[in-house]
């Protein structure tokens, strides 16, 4: 089981959520108060498992209904999803990928590890 584990940064707090196998699978923003950042938790935990798949990286593309997991492509070229909550929010973002395949295994790590424990660091 993967967790998420709340950190401190210079600006605030974080979180990240880690699969069961250590790796960072979706990042979320710097929040001023850990209240906060808790909330972000709780959005991840609702809507990532009932979230559609909208793929932006095809031309005409299907609009998807929030809540949602939008992959898009970077400026450097790699395939990147981030997972928006029902208020159209973007709760998290993944790292980079070089495959379409490797992100949407991305996406099923976030919906399988979304109930994970919380960790602070």
């Amino acid at each position: 089981m993967g967790k998420f584990l709340i950190k401190e940064t210079k600006t605030g707090v974080k979180f990240d959520l880690k699969a069961s196998n250590g790796e960072v699978i979706l990042t979320s923003e710097v929040y001023t108060a850990e209240s906060s950042c808790r909330n972000g938790i709780a959005s991840v935990k609702k809507n990532a498992p009932v979230a559609a798949v909208e793929d932006q990286t095809v031309e005409g593309f299907t609009k998807e209904k929030n809540p949602k997991f939008e992959i898009y492509t970077d400026k450097a070229g790699e395939t990147r999803f981030r997972l928006k909550a029902k208020n159209g929010q973007i709760i998290g973002v993944s790292e980079g990928y070089k495959s379409m395949k490797s992100c949407l295994n991305g996406i099923e790590s976030v919906k399988k590890n979304s109930d994970s424990e919380i960790v602070k660091e």
